[in-house]
């Protein structure tokens, strides 16, 4: 029966980040650098309130786009932090963390043969919901402008099937960021063009300098944008699944169409929980931030030392290495670097064809760990 499925579904393949931290399951002595999960708890006060809202039987169905009062927080916390104002009764939704927002997103705004435009390297979660919504997405080599999707990158691949530009800062795997100056390029690109950006700044808060910049504050790009954020990489709730979008109401209401049918509502216990993360914990992430921002300086550190090329990251919590001077494929390198030294790392290609030739390191470990994995890597080198 495999052959009545879905070609689309068919011709999907699984990420491959998750298949390398699958296969660090097979080498139980293994150092893990792979998953971008934090390795802090989510803070006590947040879990304090998701016992409160199971204690008084909080556990029924919310509003389909999250409990109001949810919403009015998610509207003050991106008002305070960047300067964004969304109205919380008709453009902004619950999601099940970012990647639902992603994906009702490109449902509402793609049809068959749309283009989509994103940089490579970029994180693998956005082209399988591209083609699953019936698009086609439109890579462009960001290597040359050190790993930032700039206005004269993007130029040349707009066409008239272009329908939606993506912006993923700061990065992930490289951990770069676009600069005001750099966003306001783009506006002036967009600004007069019928498509739509969708920003997934899901990293916002993990930024090493000054204040996050979000392309919708910019004139002109509101009324086109989709704002992505959530609450797994700034308050340690991977797991709670919180995610948000923001955008007119023009474009929320048609969203929400595609979230009642999909999931009917986020879970209401991880509501009060992200109610509780987004007032009493606004600025949980700057303990964590500093945390990462002293691991990012060892491992940069470290890998310079070690000889392997790369950007600085000014924000997330990953390093994107280059290893082509070793003349090996991304994969054959971490399958080698975790045979003979146990540590694992997600190899380039994983990120489209312009991350071959690179490997993504997460520093969303312990020091410990961080430096043991490193004396391993430097061990490995040393045999190539």
């Amino acid at each position: 029966m495999e052959h009545l499925i879905n070609e689309r579904v068919q011709d999907i393949q699984i990420s491959g980040i998750r298949k390398i931290a699958n296969l660090v399951a097979q080498y139980p002595d293994a150092l893990s650098l792979t998953i971008g999960q934090p390795d802090f708890p989510t803070p006590q006060h947040i879990l304090e309130a998701a016992h409160r809202a199971v204690d008084a039987g909080k556990t029924v169905y919310t509003p389909n786009p999250g409990l109001p009062e949810l919403r009015e927080a998610a509207s003050a916390f991106v008002k305070a932090k960047y300067g964004l104002s969304y109205a919380s009764a008709d453009e902004i939704i619950v999601t099940n963390g970012a990647s639902q927002a992603l994906d009702i997103a490109l449902r509402t705004i793609v049809k068959p043969g749309d283009e989509v435009i994103l940089p490579g390297p970029i994180y693998p979660g956005y082209e399988p919901l591209i083609r699953l919504a019936g698009g086609v997405p439109v890579y462009v080599d960001t290597r040359p402008s050190g790993f930032k999707l700039t206005a004269e990158r993007i130029a040349p691949h707009l066409t008239e099937r272009t329908k939606a530009v993506i912006l993923g800062y700061p990065s992930n795997p490289t951990g770069r960021v676009l600069s005001p100056g750099e966003l306001a390029d783009i506006a002036r690109l967009l600004e007069s063009r019928e498509l739509f950006v969708l920003s997934d700044e899901i990293y916002s808060e993990l930024l090493y300098e000054g204040v996050h910049t979000s392309i919708a504050a910019l004139p002109g790009m509101r009324e086109k944008t989709i704002v992505i954020n959530g609450l797994s990489k700034s308050h340690s709730m991977t797991g709670w699944r919180i995610g948000f979008t923001f955008a007119p109401a023009a474009i929320t209401r048609h969203m929400v169409k595609v979230h009642q049918y999909n999931v009917t509502c986020a879970s209401s216990i991880s509501q009060y929980a992200a109610l509780e993360a987004l007032t009493a914990g606004i600025d949980d992430a700057v303990l964590m931030r500093e945390a990462y921002r002293q691991r990012r300086d060892y491992v940069f550190d470290r890998l310079t030392a070690m000889g392997m090329p790369l950007e600085k990251p000014e924000g997330a919590f990953y390093l994107f290495p280059s290893i082509e001077q070793f003349g090996l494929p991304s994969m054959d390198f971490a399958m080698r670097l975790l045979d003979e030294q146990r540590v694992a790392v997600v190899p380039g290609d994983a990120f489209s064809v312009y991350g071959e030739g690179y490997i993504r390191i997460s520093y969303a470990y312990a020091q410990h760990v961080l430096e043991r994995g490193l004396d391993r890597l430097e061990a490995f080198l040393r045999t190539l």
